[in-house]
């Protein structure tokens, strides 16, 4: 049963994680604004869709196939994305005069350690 919980903890944000990415490339101005972004022009707007969606759908991508596959391996780039999106946002709070994301940080603090959980749990793969 408890096992049966880590699958769905570890899939709901896959897909909303999977989700946003394509939104990145379908309806950027949309998702970036939820995220408190706006588009820049040029370059920036392509870095950022890019990126962006990047980010998303690996993050996403990631965690289905930990889930399929039943490879520990597969937990800990998206363990590793959050982590280091979480510390960016703190160093962005401390050094760059950013507004302290705490629901979002939140966020990514808590699904990395589901991730984490899920990874010494789940896998067939020691």
């Amino acid at each position: 049963m408890v096992n049966k919980i880590f699958k769905v903890l570890v899939l709901l944000p896959a897909v909303l994680f999977i989700f946003t990415g394509v939104r990145w490339l379908v309806a950027p101005s949309d998702v970036a604004a939820t995220l408190g972004l706006g588009l820049s022009d040029g370059l920036g707007r392509s870095s950022l869709i890019g990126d962006m969606a990047g980010f998303f759908l690996t993050l996403g991508s990631c965690m289905l196939i930990a889930l399929i596959t039943e490879r520990r391996a597969w937990y800990y780039p998206p363990i590793m994305l959050l982590g280091v999106a979480a510390l960016g946002r703190i160093v962005a709070w401390l050094v760059h005069d950013a507004a302290l994301a705490v629901l979002q940080i939140m966020v990514e603090l808590v699904v990395g350690c589901i991730l984490l959980a899920a990874s010494r749990r789940l896998p067939l793969e020691q």
